[in-house]
Parts: C-alpha cells; structure tokens; sequence
C-alpha cells in the first residue's frame, strides 16, 4: 500500500469499541455492515434524476452507489490505498438520500435544514439497526459526511469517493438524458468531447485515468487543474440543461408538495410515526425528517394515498 494510504490498524476507532475479528479488518466490516443494512437495500427503490421514468434501464440511487463503488475501488486500487475503506465509503455516502432524491431534499429544506449527506451520516449512527446504529469507525464516517462538494475528507480515500460520485453522476446522467431525449450526445459541447471524449466509457476512463496520473505517490487525490475545472463546467452543463429541464422537473413539483404534505402531517400527528422512532432522543419535527427520509419512493406514495384517499368498506 501507499505510503499515503489510511491502514485499518491505525483507524481512529469506534464510539464503542470492537473485539478484532479474526477474519476481516475494521474496514472490512463497516463495508459489510452498511451492505446488509436496509438503508442500503432501500436505494433501489429511490430516484436518481428522473421521477418515476417508464423504462428499466434508468439509474435509482442504487445503481448510481454501486457505479461509484466501482470507480472509487478502480482509483484506489490504481494508487494503492485502502480499497476496502474507500468501498465502504461508496456504499455508505448515500444511505439518507429521501425518497424521490432532491425534489425531497427540496421539500424538506422549506421546513428544517436538510442535507442528505448530514442524514447519510445521522443514518448510520443513529438510526440504522433499530435505532443503535452502525458504530463504523471514524474514516468511514468522515468519508460518508464530506463526500459533497463542500466537504474536506480527512483520508484519500474519501477523496477518491467525492470525486468519483461527481465522475459517476455526471456521467450516467448524461447517459440517462440522452435515453431520455433530453440532450443528444451531440448536444454536449465541442470542448467536452474533444477533452474527455465523444461516449459514455470514454468519458469514464478519460476522467478516471486523469485523477490516477495526478494524484500517484501524492498526498492528494484529485483531477489534474484542467480536468477539474471542465468537469465542473461540464456539471454545470448539466445543471442548465437536464436537472433543469421540462423532462427531468415535470413532475417534481408532485413530489415536492407530497413530500411536504406527509412532513406537516406527522408533525402535526406524531403518535402516527412508528413506535421504533418514540425511543430516540429527538424532537418532533427531527423524527418526521428521519420517518420521511427513510422511505423509498413508492413507500412514500403509500403513506400518502392512506392519509388522503378514503378507503372502501362494508357494513
């Protein structure tokens, strides 16, 4: 390993310490735990960019998680750091996402502060396994809260997570889009393609290849300058032309107003959110944003269509 890399012997530790496991390392069993937690299972039934679209073939937050997995494992594994941290990272950095993925965030954020990555990590310490949590060691945690672009991963390989999400995102989106018939390839500018490359796997590997010779032997890990600025050019390609469009934001305003009709509800009714959230030691209003983030999309529905829509009944 790297001279650079986060070794799982010298980990920061847990809020309540582990016996050692005979077979895995600390890393290798927060990996396994956020894995077989039912936060993650949910990502499979959350939204990614486009709500509800008719079609297998679009990402969920599931699919996005494993594609960053897959990137950051390919990053790591080239510069030689902790593969199995970076991997527990990926799998993790996503758990609190709400259901249909920021247009939920959105209808939260008109009630309290709601950052998913925050709720990601409140999902791991506070809420998971029956409200325990997870107890994962401090680099992982790290990883999991700083992997926006506002955050300061205290490892590589949580650097190598943040960027490999934005790399993911940016470009399974425009895949999608381009299914979608938002943008065509063609529609993405010049400078792009020539920079990066003209498809989808191009792209991957150009960007990929880029952090891998910038950041090798070094105490960093990060495109060269000029990747960097034209990948976030690119996201903001992006941010103007798909997450912005008619196609992607048609139905976002259904999800934001239901999201935000289920919020006021349990507020205003707590004793209709489960009993397993009465034990935390939270207000109200914080238990209604964990009930509500935890959902998946069709969960959410649900708990709409019983609140509002009369149930038939016989005498």
């Amino acid at each position: 390993m790297s001279k650079y890399a986060t070794r799982a012997a010298e980990t920061k530790g847990r809020v309540s310490p582990l016996e050692p496991d005979g077979l895995r390392t600390d890393f290798q069993r927060d990996r396994d735990r956020i894995l077989h937690c039912k936060a993650f299972r949910r990502l499979k039934h959350k939204t990614q960019v486009f709500l509800s679209p008719e079609g297998d073939h679009y990402r969920t937050r599931l699919t996005h998680t494993l594609e960053v997995s897959q990137i950051a494992r390919t990053i790591s594994r080239a510069l030689r750091l902790n593969e199995d941290l970076t991997e527990a990272i990926a799998l993790g950095h996503d758990l609190g996402h709400t259901p249909y993925g920021h247009a939920g965030e959105k209808a939260l954020n008109k009630f309290i502060h709601f950052e998913h990555n925050e709720q990601s990590l409140r999902m791991v310490d506070k809420l998971e396994y029956d409200g325990d949590g997870m107890n994962l060691c401090f680099e992982v945690r790290d990883g999991i809260l700083n992997h926006t672009s506002r955050g300061k991963p205290a490892t590589l390989e949580g650097q190598v997570v943040a960027w490999s999400d934005r790399i993911a995102y940016i470009n399974h989106d425009i895949d999608d889009a381009v299914r979608a018939g938002v943008i065509k390839e063609t529609d993405i500018p010049s400078e792009f393609r020539e920079l990066f490359g003209q498809r989808h796997a191009a792209r991957l590997n150009s960007m990929i290849l880029d952090i891998i010779k910038n950041s090798f032997d070094k105490p960093y890990a990060r495109p060269s300058e000029v990747f960097e600025r034209e990948i976030m050019r690119l996201r903001k390609f992006m941010f103007d032309n798909v997450y912005s469009s008619p196609v992607a934001k048609a139905e976002e305003y259904k999800a934001v107003d239901m999201i935000s009709f289920l919020y006021r509800y349990y507020t205003e009714n707590p004793n209709k959110i489960p009993e397993e959230f009465g034990k935390m030691d939270s207000t109200v209003e914080q238990k209604t944003v964990d009930y509500i983030s935890m959902m998946s999309d069709n969960y959410a529905v649900r708990c709409f269509t019983d609140i509002t829509v009369p149930k038939n009944w016989n005498k």
